[in-house]
């Protein structure tokens, strides 16, 4: 992304800073364990996006497009989860960079359960 106004220069933000970003918050989201690894679909690979562990980002006409991938902590709430790593990615990238988000889609790859105590 770049601000372009010639007065006072101009401002380039790397897509790494958008992928940390991502990463960053969502896993302060409760009831997400960890990022998995991001499946790369075929189609992904003519376009121009940024990825990183549990993070593919596309940038559109100054327009976030994420996919998320994550692993979720047992007994949490699956869709709530899923709805607030949306919100939270929205509103990060809006307020930290300027950037309008048009979609976060979250792929739930897995459940942690805690291991079993051994009797």
């Amino acid at each position: 992304m770049k601000d372009d106004d010639s007065s006072q220069g101009t401002t380039t933000i790397a897509p790494d800073v958008l992928l940390t970003i991502a990463q960053l918050t969502t896993l302060n989201v409760d009831g997400v364990s960890r990022l998995s690894h991001v499946q790369t679909p075929v189609n992904q690979l003519l376009k121009r996006t940024q990825k990183r562990e549990g993070v593919l980002i596309e940038v559109v006409d100054d327009v976030v497009y994420a996919d998320i991938y994550v692993i979720l902590k047992s007994e949490v709430n699956v869709r709530d989860v899923s709805h607030n790593i949306q919100r939270e990615i929205s509103r990060a990238i809006s307020e930290m960079v300027g950037m309008s988000v048009g979609r976060v889609n979250i792929h739930i790859e897995d459940i942690d359960y805690p291991a079993e105590a051994e009797t």
